[in-house]
Parts: C-alpha cells; sequence; structure tokens
C-alpha cells in the first residue's frame, strides 16, 4: 500500500477512534486502538507521534 494511502486510512481510523471517545463507548475505542496498533509497527515511531499530535486539537488538554 503506498505511503500516502496508509495515512488518509490511518487518519480515518484517528476519527473513528476520536468520534468513539466522544460517545464514550469504550467497546468501540478499544477495538479501533487495536486496529491502529496493528497498522502501526515498531519501526515507525515518529510516524504514530505524529499521527497521535495532528489527532489532538492544539489546547484541547490545556498542554502542546
Amino acid at each position: 500500500m503506498a505511503p500516502e494511502t496508509v495515512r488518509n486510512g490511518q487518519a480515518a481510523l484517528i476519527q473513528a477512534i476520536t468520534e468513539a471517545v466522544r460517545d464514550g463507548d469504550a467497546r468501540t475505542v478499544r477495538r479501533l486502538l487495536a486496529r491502529f496498533a496493528e497498522q502501526t509497527t515498531i519501526t515507525d515511531p515518529y510516524a504514530l507521534r505524529d499521527a497521535l499530535d495532528t489527532a489532538r486539537p492544539a489546547g484541547a488538554d490545556g498542554q502542546r
């Protein structure tokens, strides 16, 4: 799969995780996090960091 396609898929997955968190659906959050973990390898920790950073709006929790 092309890197851009993977990033788009991860972005959609992160959006789904965000929505499940907002809805308070713990079962779905766990399932989606497991899927995200499967897609992310330990050899690419920077991609994981970047994906998580872009998923969190600046100032959402008072940190950044």
